[in-house]
């Protein structure tokens, strides 16, 4: 589809504010001095509650405005594809959570709906589109990497592994093949860790983004951590490149990953993620007080992941990158 757009005005490394390799479109309105500025995201269920399906597809919608370090969102319309294959009673039940989880999700973002469609068909979907209109100063146009400068993530990898985890949970046959690698009690806490995570706005991030300078962001979606570190890559004005050496995961997925093969490919960083965390580029000096303000006001973890150098806009992980276990110890009575 990009291909098919693609052209000399939407080549993101020629022409920042059109590119359409980037999170959100970055369109100057026709007033001076404005810029409209819109995501949008559709998600199929990967988990079994309504209502957190519903804050998570509104979380992933705005993580896309968030990584253009846009914190305040003007609008919010929201989609809805409802399945033809639930009965009246599911229906009924199943599609209201769904609402509500959005837009309580919008609520917390301080943002609200105006509108939206609802169509009828075999897939259940959710989703919606996120818009703001800004002066040039309150966005971060994710072009400005330079060699020497570091990169931040600010959620722990491995949502969707423990989605996965959960699922073989209720098959016996696949179950059997992970109780050398872990218990039930722990692929049950890593599903919980994972839902909490991906319904978690990146709201405080891109609100830090402006406080220290940084030169670019990117969400990190179903294209795993490698596949957005390589398109934010493609889009930077000066030549470099992204090395990541370390990865942030929920605990014990890095081992379900192993056991598995080649079936997630999470140190090579192509697993694929919901509601990911920012990969943020910052100047080395700011990286440090980011993550230790992003922990003091949030409540959560941010980690230094890689280096930028000078290269050819392309980004690559380690042969054996530093896995890092999150949380690093397990506590009995907290999530975290």
């Amino acid at each position: 589809m990009l291909k098919g757009f693609m052209g000399e005005n939407t080549d993101p490394s020629k022409n920042s504010k059109l590119g359409l390799s980037m999170d959100a479109s970055i369109l100057p309105a026709r007033h001076g001095g404005l810029t409209l500025l819109q995501a949008q995201e559709v998600l199929y269920p990967c988990i079994d509650d309504p209502y957190l399906l519903g804050r998570i597809s509104c979380a992933t919608v705005l993580s896309s405005m968030y990584a253009i370090g846009v914190p305040e969102i003007d609008n919010m319309l929201m989609k809805l594809s409802v399945s033809n294959q639930l009965s009246e009673k599911e229906r009924d039940v199943v599609v209201p959570q769904m609402i509500k989880g959005f837009r309580d999700c919008a609520a917390e973002a301080g943002t609200s709906i105006t509108g939206g469609e609802t169509v009828v068909n075999p897939w259940c979907m959710i989703g919606g589109v996120a818009t703001a209109v800004c002066s040039d100063s309150e966005y971060i146009i994710p072009d400005k990497c330079n060699a020497g400068d570091v990169l931040v993530l600010t959620k722990p990898l491995g949502t969707q592994i423990a989605v996965n985890v959960h699922n073989w949970l209720q098959n016996p046959a696949s179950w059997s093949k992970m109780k050398l690698v872990l218990t039930q009690q722990e692929a049950t806490k890593a599903y919980k860790r994972a839902l909490d995570s991906m319904s978690k706005l990146n709201l405080g991030a891109a609100k830090l983004m402006h406080k220290y300078k940084a030169h670019a962001a990117t969400s990190i979606g179903g294209f795993g951590l490698l596949g957005h570190a390589m398109t934010l890559a493609r889009c930077q004005k000066n030549e470099v490149s992204f090395v990541i050496h370390n990865l942030p995961v929920i605990a014990k997925m890095a081992a379900v990953a192993k056991a598995k093969g080649n079936m997630f490919q999470l140190a090579q960083g192509m697993a694929c993620e919901t509601s990911g965390g920012l990969l943020i580029c910052l100047p080395r000096e700011q990286a440090a007080a980011f993550c230790k303000d992003i922990e003091t006001s949030e409540g959560n973890q941010a980690w230094i992941i890689g280096i930028v150098e000078k290269g050819d806009r392309s980004a690559r992980i380690i042969d054996k990158p530093r896995i890092i276990e999150v949380p690093a110890k397990d506590r009995e009575g907290e999530l975290w």
